[in-house]
C-alpha cells in the first residue's frame, strides 16, 4: 500500500466539522500544499478556494510575509501565560487594531476562536450589568438562523433548528430570538420598504414583552451567513442600536465572518455606519496562519465599570489558556500590513460586484433566479424553481447541496446550503479567477438542472 493509500485509509481516525465521516471516507479530500487561491490535495488536484477556507483566508494561501512574521516570533517568544503577563508582540498589535476598530472600540479582549470571543462578550455583558447594579439583567436577544458557535452558551444565542443545534438541548437560561432581516422572504409577509422595518421594530417588542430590566444585550451577525448571507435593510441596524441604547442593551455584533474587510471595509459596524458596544471579530483576523479572535468594547464601558484598584475585585473575570498568543498577535500584525499594503479591501470590493453582477445574469439565465445578495467581497445566490412566484425547491430535491457535489469534482470549494450558494473568495483574487469560478459554477448548476425535474 502506497503512502497516499495509508493517509486516505487512515483518515477514519479523525471527525470533521459537520460531516458524516463514513462517506466522507470513500472519497475523502486530504489538502498538502495551498497557494493563493488555490489548494491542492494529496493526489494531485487542484481546487479554487471561492470561500476562504470558510470566509478565513482574505489574504490568500501562502502569504510568505505572514510566515516569515510568524517564523521570527517563535524564534524570540512563543507563548506567554495571560494570567500573568502579556508580550511585545500582543501590545503592538492590541495598539494596531484599535486604529482601524469603529469608532470608540478601543479596549480589546484577545483570544483564539470565535466561539471564545463571542461567549466573552456575553459573559462581559452580564457582569457590567450587575457590576452596575442591574442584577435582572442576564436575558440575551438574538436571531433565528443566525449562529454564534459550536460551544454551549454561543449555541444558546444560536438561532438554528436541526441537527447543528437541536440535539445538544436543553439550552441554558434567557436566550430569546427573533425573525431576522429577510427580505426575499418576509417572516411577517411584508414587503419593504412599506413594512417600515418591522423586523428591526420587533426588537422592541421583545424587549419590553420580557421587561427592559432583564435584558443585558442583542447579539447578532451584521449580515448573517447561515441564514444565506442575509443583508439588513439601511436602516435595520442603527434602528436597534437606537432601540438598545434607550433600554440600557448591550449591542453586540458577531463579525466573525464579516470582519476584516470582508464587506467593503475593516468591519461591518463601517459598512452599515453603525457602531456596536462590542465587537467580536475572529476568522480574517490572521487569516488563518494562527488562532485568533477578539472582543472589542466601548472604552466608556470598560472603564466606567471594570478599571479599579486590586481590592474592589471588579476585574473582568474571564480568561483562556491561549488568549494573546504572540505568535497569532504576529500573524494579525502581518495580516493587517499585507492588507494594507495591497490595497485588499478595495480589491476585494471590485470582486465581489464583479462575481454579484454575473451571477445576477447567468442565473436568471438558468431561470433558477430568486435573489443575489452580498456585500464587499460577499455573494450569495438563492434558487427558486419558479422565478415568477419564487417558488422555492422541494425540501427533498436539495438542490444547493447537489450542485455542491459536481462543484468539489469540477474543484470548485464554496459554502452550499439547499436553497443557496455563497462565495466568499480571498481578498486577493482577481478578475480572471473570479470568472473562472462562476464559469464552472454556472456548468454546474445547468448540469444539476438537466439531471432533474427542478419544477416538482
Amino acid at each position: 500500500m502506497s503512502q497516499l493509500d495509508e493517509l486516505k485509509r487512515n483518515v477514519r481516525h479523525t471527525i470533521l466539522d459537520l460531516r458524516q465521516m463514513k462517506s466522507f471516507c470513500d472519497k475523502p479530500v486530504i489538502i498538502s500544499e495551498a497557494e493563493g487561491i488555490y489548494l491542492t490535495d494529496i493526489d494531485g488536484k487542484r481546487y479554487l478556494d471561492g470561500i476562504s477556507g470558510i470566509y478565513v483566508v482574505n489574504i490568500g494561501h501562502g502569504n510568505q510575509h505572514v510566515i516569515q512574521a510568524i517564523r521570527k516570533q517563535q524564534e524570540r517568544v512563543f507563548f506567554v501565560a495571560p494570567l500573568h503577563a502579556t508580550s511585545d508582540t500582543a501590545v503592538r498589535y492590541a495598539i494596531r487594531l484599535a486604529e482601524i476598530m469603529p469608532d470608540d472600540l478601543n479596549t480589546l479582549k484577545l483570544l483564539s476562536g470565535g466561539s471564545e470571543v463571542t461567549e466573552s462578550a456575553m459573559k462581559f455583558a452580564r457582569q457590567y450589568h450587575r457590576q452596575n447594579g442591574d442584577y435582572g439583567k442576564y436575558k440575551f436577544i438574538s436571531l433565528y438562523k443566525g449562529f454564534h458557535g459550536a460551544t454551549l452558551g454561543a449555541m444558546s444565542a444560536t438561532g438554528l433548528a436541526g441537527p447543528r443545534k437541536g440535539i445538544f438541548g436543553p439550552f441554558l437560561e434567557g436566550f430569546l430570538h427573533i425573525p431576522p432581516p429577510t427580505c426575499f422572504r418576509c417572516p411577517y409577509g411584508l414587503s419593504y420598504p412599506g413594512c417600515g422595518c418591522l423586523c428591526a421594530q420587533m426588537l422592541e417588542t421583545v424587549i419590553n414583552s420580557e421587561g427592559p430590566e432583564s435584558i443585558a444585550g442583542f447579539i447578532l451577525e451584521p449580515i448573517s451567513n447561515t441564514g444565506g448571507i442575509v443583508v439588513p435593510p439601511p436602516e435595520y441596524l442603527p434602528t436597534v442600536r437606537d432601540i438598545c441604547t434607550r433600554h440600557n442593551v448591550l449591542l453586540i455584533f458577531d463579525e466573525i465572518i464579516t470582519g476584516m474587510g470582508r464587506t467593503g471595509n475593516w468591519f461591518a459596524a463601517q459598512t452599515f455606519q453603525t457602531t456596536p458596544d462590542l465587537l467580536c471579530a475572529g476568522k480574517g483576523l490572521s487569516c488563518g496562519y494562527a488562532p485568533l479572535s477578539v472582543m472589542a468594547v466601548r472604552d466608556e464601558l470598560y472603564y466606567s465599570t471594570f478599571w479599579g484598584p486590586d481590592e474592589a475585585n471588579i476585574h473582568f473575570a474571564t480568561g483562556h489558556t491561549y488568549g494573546g498568543n504572540p505568535i497569532s498577535a504576529a500573524a494579525g500584525l502581518a495580516v493587517i500590513e499585507v492588507m494594507e499594503r495591497d490595497n485588499l479591501i478595495a480589491n476585494g470590493r471590485q470582486i465581489g460586484a464583479h462575481l454579484r453582477q454575473r451571477l445576477e445574469q447567468e442565473m436568471a439565465n438558468l431561470g433558477v433566479l430568486g435573489e443575489i445578495r452580498g456585500k464587499g467581497c460577499l455573494a450569495c445566490v438563492e434558487f427558486v424553481a419558479d422565478m415568477d412566484t419564487n417558488k422555492p425547491f422541494p425540501e427533498e430535491r436539495r438542490f444547493g447541496k447537489r450542485v455542491e457535489q459536481r462543484l468539489v469534482e469540477a474543484g470548485l470549494l464554496l459554502r452550499c446550503d439547499p436553497h443557496w450558494i455563497s462565495f466568499g473568495p480571498p481578498l486577493i483574487t482577481t478578475v480572471e479567477q473570479a470568472d473562472e469560478m462562476i464559469d464552472i459554477f454556472v456548468k454546474c448548476v445547468r448540469e444539476e438542472i438537466e439531471a432533474g425535474d427542478i419544477r416538482t
